[in-house]
């Protein structure tokens, strides 16, 4: 029988919001699943795992996974990925650097980036976006093991099912390369806000801010009273204005809140393919011409160092009397 096994993406032991699109994707496949923790310390996203319907989770638990080195981890993965029709992790940047490690040990065909999945008589199609996003190609891979990575911006994230799956150990596989590479360090930004991919609400600046002061004193206010996280645009961070993991677009993050608010975004092709499946898209731009607005559910064609600081002040008086 076909069977998907998906990869679980754990930091510091904690089952990151990203693994749920991959169970998503398992799930609209049609197939029975079963997943796969490794890390070091994982009991507590073990037991939460437990009650999204998988057939097993299975652990691999060792001291080797306190820290994720694609080295390391292909081994053990791909090892336990033997009898599995399809490996499935989602498309962030942990299953972006295992995914094709795998599918080369296992001679697997990788499909990248999916944003949708058919099955029809025991065969998956795979949609892929293509230029930008512009166009979207149907794909089939006909190796006997599959390797898929989910776009998390198009699996909504999946919910507990319910039940309590079985806990089966898995062993960790000697990775001959582990001597040569070495973990130095993980220097994580650390913010209040929330991580911006997974974020309800994502307020983005553009190069219109001007400066790193500019998204300080203007896009900093708007985002904090919104309890949202923080994006930019490419020329934002180019410019030295904001650290690069802030970036959204088709070479930053991909990000699908249910509101997302854009100022001084022009909308170049490569961020709109960062955040076109946003529920409801607000843009503020001088520009009445600006492509951006093409998409925008909500425009306000204005200058931002005006309507920014006003938003801002509307939504305090709101939430203050609320």
């Amino acid at each position: 029988m076909s069977k998907i096994l998906v990869v679980a993406e754990v930091s510091a032991g904690k089952l990151k919001k990203t693994t749920h699109s991959a169970i998503s994707f398992a799930r609209l496949a049609g197939m029975p699943f079963d997943v796969l923790v490794i890390g070091h310390g994982v009991g507590a996203a073990v037991e939460e795992l437990r009650a999204f319907g998988a057939g097993a989770v299975k652990v691999a638990d060792d001291a080797r996974f306190a820290h994720y080195v694609g080295e390391v981890f292909a081994p053990t993965v791909s090892a336990a990925a033997s009898g599995y029709s399809v490996v499935a992790v989602t498309a962030s940047s942990f299953g972006k650097d295992l995914a094709p490690r795998v599918a080369a040990r296992l001679g697997a065909g990788f499909a990248s980036d999916i944003a949708g999945v058919e099955a029809s008589g025991g065969v998956l199609s795979y949609k892929r976006p293509m230029y930008a996003g512009n166009a979207l190609a149907t794909m089939q891979v006909t190796t006997a093991t599959q390797v898929v990575s989910a776009r998390q911006s198009e699996f909504e994230a999946a919910a507990p099912s319910g039940g309590a799956s079985p806990v089966e150990a898995v062993a960790a596989v000697d990775a001959p390369l582990a001597g040569r590479v070495e973990f130095v360090s993980f220097d994580e930004v650390k913010s209040a806000r929330p991580e911006l991919a997974e974020a309800k609400v994502v307020v983005s600046g553009g190069r219109s801010l001007k400066s790193a002061e500019g998204f300080k004193t203007v896009l900093e206010p708007l985002v904090d009273v919104m309890g949202a996280a923080m994006g930019a645009s490419r020329a934002a961070v180019d410019a030295g204005y904001v650290p690069n993991d802030l970036q959204v677009g088709q070479t930053g993050k991909v990000v699908a809140p249910k509101l997302y608010i854009a100022v001084g975004i022009s909308g170049a092709i490569q961020h709109i393919a960062g955040m076109k499946n946003s529920k409801v898209i607000v843009a503020i731009n001088k520009d009445p011409e600006a492509p951006i607005f093409q998409l925008a559910d909500y425009g306000l064609v204005a200058d931002l160092y005006k309507a920014v600081p006003e938003l801002t002040e509307a939504v305090k008086k709101i939430r203050a009397e609320g």
